[in-house]
Parts: C-alpha cells; sequence; structure tokens
C-alpha cells in the first residue's frame, strides 16, 4: 500500500453530490494534515492545535509511529496532544471509527474545547458523518473571535458537502485571520479542484507551497492537480522529491488511471 493509496481510503466512505470528476481523491486531501508540530513541549498560540502532517512517512514508518503512539495513548488517555496525535495517525491508517471514538473520549474530558472540537470534527468528516461535523465545528467557533483552523475546517466540510462556494467565503476569511497560511491556501486550490477548476486550484497550490509552513501533503497536492492536467513529468518530478521511487510509480500509475477512468485522454492531449 503506498502513502498516496492511503489518503484515497482514509475517506473512503461514500460521499454523493459533489460535482468534479475527481472528487473522491481530492475530497481526501482537504481534511490531510496542514502542520507538524512537537508533540512534548510545544509552543502554542491562541490558535486552534493544527493536525500533525504524517504523509512523509513510509508506511513501515507510519505503522510503527501508530504502535508508539497508541503505547502511549493507552498509558495517558487524558493527554490532549496525544489525543489528537493518535487520533490523527488512526485517520492516516485509515482507521476513522476509531478516531472518531478516540476523540469522543477526548470530547468528554474536554468539553468546549476548540483542539479536541477540531479534531473531531475532521474524524467524523473522515467518516462521512458530514452534518454532525458541521455541528462540532460550529460550536467551536466563536462569533467575536473565530480561529483560523476551525474555519478553514468548517470550509473542508462544506467542500466535501458539495457547499464549495460557502467553503471559499470560509477560506477567504481564515486567511485574512491568517495570512500566509499554507494550509488555507492549499484547501482553496482542492475546492477549485473539486469543481474540475484545475486551473485556479493549480494556482493555489503553486502559492501554498511557496508559503512558510507547507507541507509534503501539500506539495503532493499539486503533484495530483498537475497529474490530472496530463503534466506527467511535472507530476513526477514533485512525487520524485517528496516519495521512495516505487510509491512515485503507484502514485503515476493512479494519477493516470483517474484520467482513463473519466475518459479524459483526448482533452489532455489536447491541452499539453
Amino acid at each position: 500500500m503506498t502513502r498516496f493509496g492511503a489518503v484515497w481510503r482514509q475517506r473512503g466512505h461514500p460521499i454523493v453530490l459533489l460535482v468534479s470528476q475527481f472528487s473522491r481523491p481530492i475530497r481526501a486531501l482537504l481534511l490531510a494534515g496542514v502542520s507538524a508540530f512537537i508533540l512534548s513541549g510545544c509552543a502554542m498560540n491562541n490558535t486552534s492545535m493544527p493536525s500533525p502532517d504524517f504523509s512523509g512517512m513510509s508506511r513501515s514508518a507510519a505503522e510503527a509511529n501508530l504502535a508508539t503512539l497508541q503505547a502511549r495513548y493507552k498509558a495517558n488517555p487524558r493527554d490532549k496532544g496525544l489525543i489528537i496525535y493518535f487520533a490523527a495517525a488512526l485517520r492516516a491508517q485509515g482507521q476513522s471509527d476509531q478516531a472518531i471514538a478516540v476523540l469522543e473520549q477526548g470530547m468528554g474530558y474536554y468539553k468546549n474545547d476548540v483542539d479536541i472540537s477540531v479534531a473531531y470534527a475532521k474524524a467524523l468528516t473522515a467518516g462521512g458523518r458530514f452534518e454532525q461535523a458541521l455541528s462540532v465545528i460550529d460550536n467551536a467557533i466563536r462569533p467575536d473571535a473565530p480561529d483560523w483552523n476551525a474555519l478553514s475546517v468548517k470550509g473542508a466540510i462544506l467542500d466535501q458537502m458539495g457547499r464549495n462556494p460557502e467553503a471559499r467565503q470560509l477560506y477567504a476569511q481564515a486567511s485574512v485571520i491568517a495570512p500566509g497560511e499554507a494550509s488555507i491556501e492549499a484547501n482553496f486550490g482542492l475546492s477549485f479542484a473539486m469543481t474540475n477548476d484545475l486551473g485556479s486550484a493549480e494556482q493555489h497550490l503553486r502559492k501554498a507551497v511557496g508559503m512558510y509552513g507547507a507541507t509534503s501533503q501539500i506539495r503532493q497536492n499539486l503533484a495530483l492537480i498537475l497529474g490530472l492536467q496530463g503534466r506527467f513529468d511535472e507530476c513526477r518530478a514533485i512525487y520524485a522529491a517528496e516519495l521512495p521511487p516505487d510509491q512515485v510509480e503507484a502514485n503515476m500509475a493512479y494519477v493516470k488511471s483517474l484520467l482513463t477512468q473519466q475518459n479524459r485522454w483526448d482533452t489532455v492531449a489536447k491541452a499539453q
């Protein structure tokens, strides 16, 4: 199983009413980890805690990391950072139901906590429980002092419900609060990809990869968008800088299979 393939499965529940031909792979990326931070002794500001980014890990490293986090969580299930990290690692391995269960318990320990609520909303979305996720994230957003991360997560939920214009309004609001935040710009791009505007998607993702805090996941998202436009050399070059060779080839095969399944080879050929 490649890391790229695992991304699709972590949100593999059926979702309907999405416009884009490529909405299934794109929607899996919207709630991917947006920023890595040190689990112990991390400095926090007045924004909610971002999800860890596990996209730079090999399969074996991801499995080892999950096992380590599981052991630490069992030893200390009330540690907020561990709850969030463990749930994110579970989502990255396609175990959204278990991630939901971990965060439901966390919600019991930390009622009305923004960090836990945002993580819980992400897990619910990964499980296809959009209305519940929307309710959770709405309860976490203070109208008088909205959290940019929570706004971006709400946008991602709306995108996956097919409410793309509303999602983009939230990304714009989040960008005002946190200008230069790569994850917001990346979600902007993926939103356009979901409505098959790949040119706008590329524009936003190229901007995102140049921002401080851009992750491997964001760079791989750009590779996907380039590949869906038939620009395979550029796509491969980005994957090659991020992934082992066997995963590069698997990712390229997957991108091409998406185009084949959608009968878009003629369109791509004209665009080259």
